[in-house]
């Protein structure tokens, strides 16, 4: 058998071989130029024409994809606590402005009473950056119980409504930007690989729950 290999070109075996498989497509067509001799000048045929369209033809986009002035992303909200453990995360376009999901994130937070009761969805005082100061924004959280503690943007014309001794809390931010890089830590959340939202949520999900496990 070694002897009569040798007469089989190996460009008709590989089309053989597509042609059974019934759904080749144009695969087969592009695999034929291994037929010919390659010389020393010459470049493999199958790195020169065959694309990754011709293998599959769908449309490379995805849900939750928006674009931003950089490109295109994906938004991750994360709502923790003084420890830095995740408490709620919801995945979003990057289109909108941050204001506009604070009040869905929240939604996203369910911690477990000591007793009998609903999960707790309100916490007690939010802690955000300027991208939050808005006044409607404050007049909707005050009236489920939470306290926004962020500064003033600088371009207010508005009366000021952050008491400057409660302002002393913000430099306790730095537990969330932690809590996000602790998240950007895993390799698989950098850049948005999967086209599924499902996917790419149910990693972000395991993420938080490594990191609420280290913390314990």
């Amino acid at each position: 058998m070694e002897g009569f290999a040798e007469e089989v070109s190996l460009g008709e075996h590989l089309l053989a071989q597509a042609t059974r498989l019934g759904g080749a497509g144009n695969l087969a067509e592009y695999l034929a130029h291994f037929s010919r001799p390659f010389g020393r000048e010459t470049t493999p045929a199958l790195g020169r024409n065959l694309c990754r369209w011709h293998v599959f033809v769908g449309k490379k986009r995805g849900a939750c994809v928006g674009k931003t002035k950089r490109g295109k992303g994906t938004k991750l909200m994360v709502v923790a606590d003084g420890k830095g453990v995740p408490l709620g995360v919801q995945l979003a376009s990057a289109t909108p402005n941050e204001v506009t999901l604070i009040e869905s994130t929240l939604e996203k937070v369910a911690v477990p009473r000591k007793g009998r009761g609903r999960p707790r969805k309100n916490p007690t005082r939010l802690i955000y950056d300027k991208a939050a100061d808005s006044d409607p924004l404050r007049n909707r959280l005050k009236k489920r119980g939470i306290e926004l503690i962020c500064p003033h943007r600088a371009n207010r014309t508005k009366p000021k409504r952050q008491d400057g001794r409660k302002l002393r809390r913000y430099k306790r931010r730095w537990k969330i930007e932690r809590s996000i890089a602790w998240i950007a830590n895993f390799r698989r959340l950098v850049v948005r690989y999967e086209r599924k939202i499902t996917m790419f949520s149910a990693f972000v999900h395991v993420a938080c729950l490594l990191i609420t496990v280290r913390q314990f």
